[in-house]
């Protein structure tokens, strides 16, 4: 899973920049269950009682989301991802319609992005996380070269009708780490947006998605993390969240080393390897699925690219930090920034 703890520090800046005046009350809660990573839920203004009421749901999403999600494990009574890829090139399995709902937004993801977000890549991404489990090899590039094979995004079917889900290829294994957890945090705001809160943050490792405006009618405001932990600087930029939803991918938080170089877990379906354009990038936009998703494809573009591609979307921001330091945005980011 991407943005591997963020430090929490997105949300604790949008939480201490609250601000909120009369005594607001303040409550937070925390998991540590889904994703693998830290979520945090900060609310203003709301009695302890309902606050419980309202966060129970949401972990009950999360928690719903994470096991179909899971490519690891499976659940008594639940066929999710890891069924479906043990049943590739078997048979058809009956799912969850959410899942069906998941795995067509990842196709989505597929196009929106010219195939730079891809959760087909699956036998591609396993054999970098078995590398990263050793930590002391890389995988074998002809290894690589034969999982490519097996990546085919139109290999997956989609039957309505039977609520099922079925893989072609029996070599190949779906992997939502680049869609799950900004999908599962956008279906917990939209509960949240429904049941008419306001004053909510949701941090889930770094996916930070807020509903309404602070106490007064102002605006949130987010740290965006600096990847260079050593500098004094903690901060690239803090910004309002005139958009809901901010979502950093950085190579600096989730990474092993072999004989000297850094090999973090975002990987290009291209080269098959880690780019090292960019230390981070950042998505501002109002669906944290979408910024989700862009992150990581950003990641495996051009700068140049990054930008052809973000001036095709509407109300969408973003910030690169690359790999020199140097900060870059796209047209209109700046306008969020807090002076």
């Amino acid at each position: 899973m991407k943005r591997f703890l963020l430090i929490l520090t997105v949300i604790l800046v949008a939480a201490g920049c609250c601000s909120c005046g009369g005594g607001e009350t303040k409550n937070t809660r925390v998991f540590y269950e889904y994703f693998d990573t830290v979520t945090e839920i900060t609310a203003f203004g709301e009695t302890k009682e309902e606050f419980d009421r309202v966060t129970d749901e949401i972990e009950n999403i999360l928690k719903e989301y994470h096991r179909l999600a899971d490519i690891y494990n499976e659940y008594y009574g639940t066929n999710n991802l890891c069924t479906v890829n043990k049943k590739a090139g078997k048979e058809p399995v009956k799912v969850n319609e959410k899942l069906l709902d998941l795995i067509e937004y990842g196709i989505q993801a597929y196009s929106v992005t010219n195939g730079q977000t891809n959760i087909a890549l699956g036998a591609v991404t396993k054999l970098w996380h078995q590398a990263r489990q050793k930590g002391n090899e890389l995988p074998k590039e002809e290894s690589l070269k034969e999982a490519a094979k097996h990546c085919n995004i139109e290999d997956i079917v989609i039957d309505r009708q039977n609520s099922t889900l079925f893989l072609k290829d029996e070599k190949m294994s779906l992997d939502l780490g680049a869609v799950a957890k900004g999908y599962a945090c956008e279906m917990a705001a939209k509960f949240l947006e429904d049941e008419g809160k306001t004053e909510y943050a949701l941090n889930l490792g770094g996916n930070l998605r807020v509903t309404g405006k602070k106490s007064g009618g102002e605006f949130w405001t987010a740290g965006i993390q600096n990847p260079d932990l050593l500098s004094d600087k903690a901060y690239v930029n803090i910004v309002y969240l005139k958009q809901p939803s901010l979502v950093t991918s950085g190579s600096y938080m989730r990474y092993f080393t072999v004989d000297g170089k850094t090999y973090h877990h975002i990987i290009d379906p291209d080269t098959l390897y880690p780019k090292n354009d960019f230390k981070s990038v950042s998505v501002l936009c109002g669906n944290s699925a979408l910024a989700d998703v862009l992150s990581t494809a950003l990641f495996n573009m051009s700068l140049e690219e990054g930008k052809v591609l973000i001036k095709s979307l509407e109300n969408v921001y973003v910030l690169w930090v690359d790999k020199d330091g140097k900060v870059h945005y796209s047209e209109g980011f700046e306008e969020y920034i807090k002076e």
